[in-house]
């Protein structure tokens, strides 16, 4: 039977620092490529709401390309259908492995859908990678979800330098 370890990513919608960036964007792909190195096989899980959303599924797909590829999965997870997705079907099918809709997120209010399809990831998750820099927000509250839920997390915005 697979082993498979599942990461789901969570930070800020918008990072203003381009150092910052730059910075995040070397740190997650180390931790992507180490992870695709040495787990038999990874799913990374990932939204579509921000910034650090973005950095994190490209340096997926550049560990992937220049790592290994056969041992990972990138799943995008929608918090319910949204129209750039259904307008852009086969470019997200193109860019993602699989893009999914959270089934409990879906139902729910749009203004509350993004933080339960969060703690649908952190459920899910054997690892939690984070940029949380602020306490306030949705972001935050899903890094506290995820330690109250015990899992293993990871904040980037603790040793960004």
């Amino acid at each position: 039977m697979l082993d498979i370890f599942t990461v789901s990513f969570f930070g800020h919608r918008y990072i203003e620092d381009l150092i910052i960036l730059e910075i995040l964007e070397q740190k997650v792909e180390k931790i992507i490529s180490e992870l695709i190195n040495t787990k038999e096989y990874v799913e990374f899980l990932v939204g579509r709401d921000g910034e650090f959303d973005q950095i994190v599924s490209s340096a997926i797909i550049r560990s992937k390309r220049d790592v290994f590829d056969g041992n990972s999965y990138h799943v995008c997870v929608l918090p319910y259908t949204r129209a750039e997705y259904t307008k852009n079907t086969e470019a997200f099918d193109k860019y993602y492995d699989e893009v999914e809709i959270c089934e409990e997120s879906s139902k729910a209010h749009p203004k509350g859908a993004i933080q339960i399809r969060n703690r649908s990831m952190v459920d899910r998750a054997d690892l939690c990678i984070f940029y949380v820099k602020r306490n306030k927000g949705g972001a935050w509250q899903t890094f506290n979800y995820a330690k109250k839920q015990g899992k293993v997390c990871i904040n980037l915005a603790d040793n960004v330098f």
